[in-house]
């Protein structure tokens, strides 16, 4: 049985603030340029929890090859408008695999797997590890993971230290490469306890 994420429990306004963002001229694509570095050239990047679609369209411009999946058909939908040759799909994290994605008419591996903008804090309630081995599924064997997420919760977010993160990471069969306070590289811990997270497939 499915469990309700965070997010569903009533988290709202995250398209709209983002599209207001984007007419304004604001950058709202500073995890791409990370991304970007950890991808071979024309690499593959799955974007999961992609919402409307930013960080993958950011990819996909730079020259890569770029999927969303998430699970809010609204935001989907805001992707769909926003980004129309982004190709995306209605995909929960813990249902992502090999089958389902191919399902999609989406690759089965990627190169990278792009988590950000606290997905991970808005997951179902012991859902993490799921969500984590799932996404283990469908890298290639020297496939990375970038996340990145406030620790502290708040919003609807749960409070997650970036230790109890790694930990569940390793369970869900990644290896801590790098750990960082900011996408531009900034040493940890940092002062709002942001934690930017680069794990390759163990």
């Amino acid at each position: 049985m499915t469990r309700v994420s965070r997010w569903e429990q009533g988290h709202h306004g995250y398209g709209a603030r983002f599209a207001q963002l984007l007419k304004d001229g604001v950058d709202i694509t500073g995890e791409a340029r990370l991304a970007d570095t950890l991808l071979p050239r024309s690499g593959r990047v799955l974007d999961a929890g992609c919402g409307m679609g930013r960080i993958a369209a950011a990819l996909e411009e730079a020259g890569h090859d770029a999927y969303g999946v998430d699970l809010d058909a609204e935001l989907l939908a805001q992707a769909g408008k926003t980004y129309p040759a982004l190709p995306v799909a209605q995909v929960r994290l813990e249902d992502v695999s090999p089958d389902s994605l191919a399902a999609q008419e989406f690759p089965s591996a990627y190169d990278l797997i792009v988590c950000v903008g606290n997905v991970m804090t808005f997951l179902a309630e012991d859902s993490e590890r799921p969500v984590l081995a799932a996404l283990r599924t469908v890298v290639t064997p020297e496939g990375r993971l970038l996340v990145g997420f406030h620790q502290g919760g708040g919003s609807g977010r749960r409070n997650y230290p970036a230790d109890e993160f790694i930990a569940d990471a390793e369970a869900g069969g990644w290896q801590l490469e790098s750990r960082f306070a900011t996408y531009d590289l900034r040493p940890e811990p940092g002062e709002d306890m942001f934690f930017v997270g680069i794990f390759r497939a163990a």
